[in-house]
């Protein structure tokens, strides 16, 4: 196999496909990522983006994502037939951000975020190969040999491993042999796009809604990514010849204009695509050397907004934990945590997206209150056997809560990491960083040290500063009663939570030791008393520790 070419071959570049190139990316390891579409593709499409997505790209260090994304506007319901309001309402709960949890949900159309991701690429020399489909591959235990087509051209093309982000429809899974168990919902068929129009009344900060889910109605987000005018629409039938409609332009635009009782002007329909609900899942993630991720692993009803998001998630999983493999520094066994991690939060994912559609169904309202947990803030993998805690009390035949449970008063090893702002550098290495979700990168682990002073941390961080810098760093977390002048320190960063967010996150008392790992992808991968902890989790990731 020619050593030159790039280990990673990602086949599809929608977000789950771009999210995957570019945390490859991060961590050091070349990737080709190919599409078989010629163009890029317009459309919101899914929208909505959880506040666990946002840390992500926090992560990621795509900041444009949190910095351009909007608010979901307030749903406004109507009298049948007239713009007189009747309520109006809110899909996602309201909550206020707070230390800890810093990004509310946003809005952002797969259009914008691609090309954002793309951006981003391109500083590691990266570019998605557009029109190049994947028309079949072997693989064996030393790597994977796939034919590629453009253009009517056939190439070979041998590397490593495969990530097929390539949609529910994609070649990867259908190769591999893995199920897609489900159903196809009846129940749920619309017409969804873009459109640019202007209307009597329409005022852009809501989100309109006229008629009911599952009869003749329409609804109408405000998007400023597609034009000052911009829309996207959601049209439903019940007795509406929808797979019809959506065949003609003419006919679109005529229905749109008989359920909105408004003057309207049409500027353009810039995108149209007919939808129905697949509610399926494989049984696995990966077959040797190759994996499957977002709508090429699951796809669900649209009605909990999590299609991007797991999709994101699933790569930013994988992501890492790959490149550990083929830096090698990890054991290939590492992979198979990435199935064991994210199969049981798919299947908790769909049986609530499902429920929120059979509400949706009963009611014939799409916009009705959701739970909390569809921020996906409490998806943990405290069931996984790579995460250690030497606090937590093991419960035999503990049920796998992977999309957690609300108002728990504590953290465990597999929980997602807390945000601590505003604290005091007062270490000697000169970064500017005073947020731990500004510490925690894709392609290191980070050893967080909580001690009572920088003197009780020294023992520890002496073991520890052993671990490779490229892949494990090292910061001390003091209390807000600590000194604030310099110190130096065997650690990467010295932090004085001078406000007093991070102990309360962390469940730390001001007086305590303790030390967390976290991993590469915002999750608490471990939470011990001192060194020796942190090497028996380390020695379930690293080899030769």
């Amino acid at each position: 196999m020619n050593s030159t070419r790039p280990p990673v071959l990602v086949v599809g570049a929608g977000p789950t496909g771009l999210v995957a190139a570019l945390t490859f990316l991060r961590n050091g390891i070349p990737v080709r990522i190919i599409d078989k579409d010629s163009n890029p593709r317009i459309g919101q499409r899914g929208a909505g983006i959880m506040p666990r997505s946002l840390e992500l790209f926090n992560f990621l260090d795509v900041p444009e994502v949190i910095d351009f994304a909007k608010p979901g506007p307030l749903a406004r319901h109507y009298k049948p037939g007239t713009l007189e309001p009747l309520m109006e309402s809110s899909v996602a709960p309201r909550i206020e951000p707070t230390p800890t949890i810093p990004f509310l949900s946003k809005m952002m159309g797969q259009q914008l975020l691609g090309a954002i991701l793309e951006r981003h690429l391109e500083k590691f020399s990266c570019s998605v190969e557009m029109g190049t489909e994947l028309r079949s591959f072997k693989q064996s235990e030393k790597g994977i040999t796939a034919v590629l087509e453009k253009n009517g051209i056939l190439e070979t093309f041998d590397t490593k491993w495969m990530i097929g982000a390539d949609g529910a429809k994609g070649v990867v899974r259908k190769q591999l042999g893995l199920t897609f168990l489900g159903e196809t919902r009846d129940d749920f068929h619309i017409i969804t796009g873009d459109i640019r129009l202007t209307g009597v009344g329409l005022e852009r900060p809501y989100w309109h809604q006229f008629g009911k889910f599952q009869e003749r109605g329409i609804s109408l987000r405000p998007s400023d990514e597609i034009g000052e005018d911009g829309w996207q629409f959601i049209l439903s039938g019940g007795d509406l010849d929808l797979t019809k409609i959506a065949q003609s332009e003419e006919l679109i635009l005529e229905t749109i204009t008989s359920l909105i009782p408004t003057e309207l002007t049409i500027n353009q329909l810039v995108w149209v695509s007919e939808f129905r609900t697949d509610i399926r899942m494989v049984n696995k993630f990966s077959e040797g050397r190759v994996f499957v991720a977002g709508d090429a692993a699951h796809t669900h009803s649209p009605t909990g907004g999590k299609g991007l998001n797991s999709g994101v998630q699933d790569a930013f999983n994988l992501g890492w934990k790959l490149a550990l493999v083929e830096k090698g520094l990890a054991d290939k066994s590492l992979l198979e945590t990435y199935n064991a991690e994210r199969l049981p939060v798919i299947s908790e994912m769909n049986n609530m997206t499902t429920s929120i559609f059979n509400q949706a169904v009963k009611t014939r309202e799409m916009t009705f209150q959701r739970s909390p947990l569809i921020f996906m803030l409490h998806i943990n993998y405290r069931f996984s056997s790579i995460v250690f805690d030497e606090f937590a009390t093991p419960v035999e035949g503990r049920p796998i809560n992977a999309y957690g449970v609300l108002g728990e008063d504590h953290l465990e090893a597999g929980d997602r990491a807390p945000e601590a702002p505003n604290m005091l550098q007062v270490g000697c290495g000169g970064s500017d960083v005073k947020t731990l979700f500004g510490l925690y990168r894709p392609w290191y682990h980070t050893v967080l040290v909580f001690a009572p002073s920088h003197g009780d941390a020294n023992p520890i961080l002496g073991v520890l500063k052993a671990y490779d810098q490229s892949v494990v760093r090292l910061a001390v977390v003091l209390p807000s009663s600590a000194p604030t002048t310099p110190v130096a320190s065997p650690a990467d960063l010295v932090l004085v939570d001078q406000e007093g967010h991070a102990y309360p996150a962390y469940f730390v008392e001001a007086g305590q030791m303790k030390v967390f790992v976290i991993r590469p992808d915002g999750v608490v991968g471990a939470i011990v008393r001192g060194a020796e902890g942190v090497k028996k989790y380390f020695s379930r990731i690293f080899l030769d520790v």
